[in-house]
């Protein structure tokens, strides 16, 4: 069954013999979107649930070679700089920068779960490397 009009030419028209690309493009687009939006996503390696204090205050990005970021996650597993490192990986890393700066900060992002003696045990050895500068991170407190 055939709407439109009758074709009064012998043999009709000729089959069609490209593809539509415009849902192809269509779905391309919608997954190029997808991407971006889940990236930043993907990137964040460690998500910890910080402390929530009053005096804490935001502050701005600070540069990567002024302080050294150590996170503990619940598990009680060391991450330096957004890796995953063995604590004798970690202390060697302390050693060399207390070595070759002793002024630098070590910003320390520890989960409320993590029991206080593993954050004790950083401590010791950001003071045995000769590292005085510990940055505690916190969320703000909205109260």
């Amino acid at each position: 069954m055939a709407f439109g009009r009758m074709n009064t030419r012998q043999g009709g028209d000729a089959p069609v013999s490209s593809i539509n690309v415009t849902p192809l493009v269509d779905v391309m687009l919608v997954l190029v979107v997808i991407f971006i939006l889940a990236a930043p996503m993907l990137a964040a390696s460690l998500r910890l649930q910080l402390p929530r204090a009053q005096s804490a205050v935001p502050q701005g990005p600070v540069a990567r070679s002024e302080t050294l970021l150590v996170e503990i996650s619940p598990g009680g597993a060391i991450w330096v700089q957004g890796k995953e490192a063995s604590d004798e990986a970690v202390q060697q890393q302390l050693k060399n920068l207390g070595a070759s700066r002793p002024d630098a900060e070590i910003q320390l992002r520890a989960d409320t779960s993590v029991p206080y003696g593993r954050v004790v045990e950083l401590m010791g050895w950001a003071h045995a490397a000769g590292l005085t500068r510990i940055g505690f991170v916190a969320e703000p407190d909205k109260r």
